[in-house]
């Protein structure tokens, strides 16, 4: 039976005080996963200078990254529907860390590819935080306010990304440095995540429950029930995808472009990808205000429409305006995340953690950045946008989609 869903009241709140320890537990963790994913984009372009690589090759950096994500999501789901979101989040965060200290003998090792069994490592951490925390985030309050608190959750995803481009950046380009200096970041970063980990151990963290049926309790029932009984829930997981194709690609892209066009050299490079990644906390935040307004899918309608453009833009070869629009299109994808992925989660109760398993499979979108770096290496530096221009695209048809059937249901 088709169900109405309500726009959020102007005066509607984030969170109830109920939840609200949890809520700002669960969203220090974005940060965290934040800073990890950004921490690549500058890594990718300092083992090409560093190690003498290819785009195509260093793209392996994100194919295994996300390569973690794609193997993971389904036993991460697995174990988060038997185990709770905070064991979800404490294996997260154990293997994140171990992950990060694996660069210690990586290092000692010397080669670029003893570095990918690390991030692998990190990868499969991270989709155990993320299929944890994204679904969690949604439950804790009053669900009119679900996509506009994912998407406040996710602004500190922004924020530490922002960080690992600007602090990790000036430390990789500033001057002299060496493969071996990637050891001192992870180090740090290995020691923090696993003290976060033993906070998380001793928490108490309320597990959200949903009635669940005979049938709800049998793993590849769900699986096979969102995709024969949710029709919208697959188009969203396709959305995400196409998505998460365009983001992590033009991530990684960018220093390679911008340095490719003769405009900068690479410690300016990053600089101006932590604005990028500020116009992309800002808009996050600025979503989680409007959505607090304005029906979700509507604000993602327009944003996809805005993302589009850019493309467009950058794809005519407009010299620094195509940079400008590349920059202009942070603002626009800012919200598309923590929203598809709310919106594909929409109304399906028992079904919500496997549903957020195999949501958080998207993040194998990032190998399309091998695709852009072997178009790059063999063709121009502009071609590559063709990739982020079809990936959202399909967020745009995914939006027209659903602002079509909720106008309907609300005639």
């Amino acid at each position: 039976m088709k169900q109405k869903h309500s726009v959020a009241h102007p005066k509607a709140t984030l969170t109830s005080k109920e939840f609200l320890v949890p809520f700002i537990l669960i969203t220090s963790l974005f940060f965290l996963w934040g800073f990890a994913r950004a921490i690549l984009d500058v890594l990718n372009k300092h083992f090409q200078n560093e190690l003498d690589i290819s785009i195509t090759q260093s793209s392996l950096i994100q194919v295994t990254t996300y390569l973690g994500y794609f193997l993971m999501a389904i036993p991460a789901g697995w174990f988060i529907n038997r185990h709770g979101y905070r064991l979800g989040v404490v294996v997260g965060l154990m293997l994140f860390g171990i992950g990060a200290l694996l660069f210690i003998p990586c290092s000692a090792m010397g080669t670029f590819y003893a570095f990918l069994t690390a991030l692998f490592v990190i990868g499969c951490g991270l989709v155990f935080l993320e299929t944890s925390a994204n679904p969690y985030v949604t439950e804790l309050g009053h669900k009119d306010t679900a996509t506009s608190r994912l998407n406040f959750s996710q602004s500190f995803n922004g924020l530490g990304s922002l960080f690992a481009t600007f602090v990790v950046g000036q430390f990789f380009f500033s001057g002299a440095r060496s493969s071996c200096d990637v050891v001192i970041p992870y180090t740090i970063l290995g020691v923090l995540v696993l003290m976060i980990a033993l906070v998380f151990s001793r928490v108490n963290l309320p597990e959200i429950k949903h009635e669940e049926t005979a049938e709800d309790k049998v793993a590849d029932t769900r699986i096979m029930k969102l995709f024969k009984k949710h029709p919208m829930f697959v188009f969203g997981l396709f959305s995400l995808l196409a998505y998460e194709v365009a983001e992590i690609s033009i991530n990684s892209y960018f220093i390679n472009f911008v340095t490719g066009q003769g405009w900068m050299d690479d410690n300016s490079a990053s600089i101006v990808l932590t604005v990028a990644l500020a116009f992309f906390m800002v808009g996050r935040f600025i979503g989680s205000w409007i959505m607090q307004r304005v029906p979700a899918e509507i604000t993602l309608l327009f944003c996809a429409v805005g993302s589009v453009l850019c493309m467009v833009v950058v794809l005519f070869d407009l010299g620094k305006l195509s940079m400008v629009a590349i920059i202009c299109n942070y603002l626009f994808e800012a919200i598309m995340f923590p929203t598809i992925f709310s919106l594909a989660l929409r109304g399906l109760g028992s079904l919500t953690k496997s549903a957020s398993s195999l949501l958080m499979m998207t993040p194998i979108g990032g190998c399309g950045f091998l695709l852009m770096g072997w178009i790059a290496d063999s063709s121009n530096l502009i071609i590559p946008f063709l990739i982020p221009f079809f990936g959202y695209f399909v967020v745009l048809l995914f939006a027209s989609e659903l602002t079509r059937k909720n106008t309907s249901l609300r005639r």
